[in-house]
């Protein structure tokens, strides 16, 4: 008997919105492979290159963007964000769950492709509390802040939106209690 293909679930929401958060918990079920994101922005304290990130020089991101290693790739808040593609081919064979945290833009780069899988946007209540999380986050300027807000409201705005008819993604979660958030995403990956 075959063994059952894989399935790949995408996580996206602004900065602040809590899908970091719900990757984390979903990353605990042993059938979930996580693909680490490459990009280009600096190491925050306590991030390790190749567990959080493959941190990478910006002449290394567009080497290998050339060289097309990348599923999809975005440029957000000044630095570049990319998803290796063999992991996902890897996982997805082996009939695991492969987990992307992904901005609004890749997951419009993986519908334009036809990439099957399960899309999630996970919103905040509103903007005043995704604020509120930034500020006590106490990771970000003022001026950070302001931008990552900007962003976000871009980014809500996005996830209604459709690509070649099909809607950008399959389920918007409002994150107002983390907890019932990550159950609900749970409950959407395995019914």
């Amino acid at each position: 008997m075959d063994e059952e293909r894989g399935k790949l679930v995408v996580i996206s929401g602004p900065s602040g919105a809590g899908k970091t958060s719900v990757c984390r918990a979903l990353k605990k079920n042993p059938n979930v492979e996580f693909s680490v994101s490459a990009t280009t922005r600096s190491m925050r304290e306590g991030e390790q290159d190749g567990v959080d990130y493959h941190f990478l020089s910006c002449d290394d991101f567009q080497r290998r963007l050339g060289e097309n290693q990348f599923l999809e790739w975005a440029s957000y808040n000044e630095n570049l964000y990319g998803t290796p593609r063999w992991p996902m081919d890897a996982a997805l064979a082996r009939g695991k769950t492969f987990l992307v945290e992904i901005e609004v833009d890749g997951t419009r780069q993986l519908r334009e492709r036809a990439i099957d899988g399960l899309y999630v946007f996970i919103a905040p209540p509103n903007i005043e509390e995704l604020r509120r999380r930034l500020v006590n986050r106490g990771t970000n300027e003022a001026e950070e802040i302001d931008q990552r807000v900007h962003i976000a409201k871009e980014e809500i705005a996005a996830a209604s939106s459709e690509v070649a008819g099909s809607p950008l993604y399959d389920v918007i979660v409002e994150n107002v209690v983390l907890e019932d958030t990550i159950k609900r995403v749970e409950g959407l990956l395995w019914p």
